[in-house]
């Protein structure tokens, strides 16, 4: 197999906001839950590779990963990246956010474009999404790929503010400045673009990143321009009240990767997932933190691929 092109540690972590490039199409598509925007390919094989981000992102965070996976010459294919409720161009639901209606609204979103399979990947938030959809929709789950998923710390640091945020107090710290900034309203936006443009964000986000001078201005930028504070707050509420006991049992296999550095991962989470989940494993990757498929997408996007190629004789006929 001939080596994977060189490409600076910068350019690897750039964001691409359009997706034509990589086959994708702005769809704006129907859900039980109003509708949403997704950037899609054309159907192929009738199994979707549903990519789901976090509480501070939107269908962006993944293209690192996509374009990793096309340098390697084995893009993904049936790819559906979802703008969740509340992120990116999809609005914030007037009825709140709670993890069901969520999950709802991405299977909504799966139906809609004529899928009854899939395969879930979820960064953060997005990975306990990806999780509960499995748990609800076990005949439709083929796999699960997380990438730094909220688990126990996380929902602890929530539950238990003084307690879970000594623990984690990473995240404790990120919760209570997004609180501050959702009080702020609608000056929270420009304040974000003007510490991104006077260069202070990327000192403010570097504990998420293990190495921080090396992400590209892109993702610093999406930072500012996606956070989305309201929606943050209320994804911390829905965790609060949700129900982690249904992920025990899962059927299909689950598949980890987190960064060593990442602030928002507990000691325990793992070994949680493992004593949870009966097909589940997990990899650390040293030079990550909580974008792993952003600082180190060429490795995160060849254990994707090894979850792909897995499931493939599974795969439907069309």
């Amino acid at each position: 197999m001939s080596p994977l092109p060189r490409v600076a540690a910068r350019d690897r972590s750039r964001l691409d906001t359009s997706g034509r490039a990589l086959g994708l199409r702005r769809e704006v598509v129907a859900t039980p839950e109003g509708e949403i925007v997704v950037h899609a390919s054309e159907p192929e094989s009738g199994v979707a590779v549903v990519l789901l981000h976090g509480a501070a992102g939107s269908w962006t965070t993944w293209t690192p990963l996509l374009w990793a996976a096309r340098r390697a010459g084995r893009p993904l294919r049936d790819v559906v990246a979802v703008d969740l409720p509340g992120w990116g161009e999809s609005p914030l639901p007037a009825s709140g956010l709670d993890i069901p209606r969520l999950s709802a609204a991405v299977v909504g979103a799966l139906r809609s474009r004529g899928y009854d399979r899939w395969m879930l990947v979820g960064h953060s938030l997005g990975g306990a999404l990806a999780l509960d959809i499995a748990a609800r929709f076990p005949d439709e789950t083929g796999s699960v790929f997380l990438v730094s998923p909220s688990g126990p710390a996380v929902l602890d640091a929530v539950r238990r503010p003084i307690r879970g945020g000594l623990r984690l107090p990473g995240f404790a710290g990120m919760l209570l400045a997004m609180r501050v900034l959702a009080m702020l309203g609608s000056a929270s936006a420009p304040l974000l673009r003007w510490l991104d443009r006077v260069g202070m964000l990327r000192g403010l986000s570097s504990p998420l990143f293990a190495r921080p001078a090396e992400v590209d201005d892109s993702v610093l930028s999406a930072l500012a321009e996606e956070i989305r504070p309201l929606s943050f707050v209320a994804a911390a509420r829905a965790a609060a009240a949700y129900d982690e006991s249904a992920w025990r049992g899962l059927r299909c296999p689950v598949r980890s990767v987190r960064g060593a550095r990442d602030v928002f991962v507990g000691a325990d989470d793992g070994s949680f997932l493992a004593s949870t989940i009966p097909d589940f494993r997990e990899t650390v990757l040293d030079a990550a933190g909580h974008f792993a498929a952003i600082e180190q997408s060429d490795a995160v996007a060849a254990m994707l691929r090894e979850l792909v190629a897995a499931a493939a004789p599974l795969t439907p006929p069309r």
